[in-house]
């Protein structure tokens, strides 16, 4: 908690924020789940009061699409690793090992910890000073991007504009090292040229993080006919 930067933490119900860092492998009846289940609501609503706040002339399409993306499983896992999270997150052996489900359990943990704290004030008190300006930097950073942070669909209106193809995405797990954070290792290919590639925690990652680096070699070029290859 002292993390979040909250005025006074001895307004947070301990029980429940316990509750919110127990995954389901611990206990079937004493999980995050319900609180998981609330926190949903809850960064939804941050996320709206913050668009209504920053974007006031801006369409509620818009404020659609931004807030779509501002309370993502991904944006959601990012911030849960930005106060590692996940190391006082209590869950069996096989669910940590679990790289495919890391998002999305991250995310479930971080909506969890937000019910935790509604429900300790019934107010988003202690919910505001920390996750508003996440959210706002997020909503910059998307506003900002041409992609609108999916570059895998923004390439894929690409390569179908320009040649009525899909790109093909090549993904390999690479070999395991101790300091290796990325596993897997992803190539996109068109008519047989690489795009790009990147590295990610699990095989979504890596080919978004992939499809990332053929979007920026291609807006980069002035010449978008010709793919930029490696």
């Amino acid at each position: 908690m002292q993390k979040l930067g909250l005025p006074d933490i001895s307004l947070v119900n301990w029980v429940l924020l316990d509750l919110a860092l127990t995954h389901p492998t611990i206990s079937r009846d004493k999980n995050y789940q319900q609180l998981e289940f609330l926190g949903d609501s809850v960064v939804r609503l941050a996320a709206a009061e913050v668009l209504l706040q920053t974007y006031p002339d801006a369409s509620v399409g818009e404020f659609a699409a931004l807030r779509s993306m501002m309370v993502s499983d991904l944006t959601l896992a990012e911030f849960a690793e930005s106060f590692g999270l996940e190391r006082y997150l209590l869950m069996s052996e096989s669910a940590a090992k679990d790289e495919a489900g890391r998002v999305s359990r991250l995310a479930d943990a971080f909506e969890a910890v937000l019910g935790a704290l509604y429900l300790s004030r019934q107010t988003l008190e202690l919910v505001h000073p920390w996750l508003d300006p996440l959210l706002m930097a997020k909503a910059d950073e998307i506003r900002q991007d041409p992609a609108r942070q999916n570059y895998k669909d923004a390439l894929q209106e690409w390569t179908q504009a320009q040649y009525k193809i899909l790109p093909d995405y090549r993904v390999q797990e690479q070999a395991q090292v101790s300091n290796r954070q990325q596993r897997f290792l992803a190539e996109v290919w068109l008519q047989e040229r690489k795009l790009g590639s990147g590295e990610g925690k699990s095989k979504k990652t890596a080919e978004q993080a992939a499809a990332k680096d053929a979007f920026l070699r291609l807006n980069s070029s002035t010449n978008y006919a010709t793919p930029a290859v490696n």
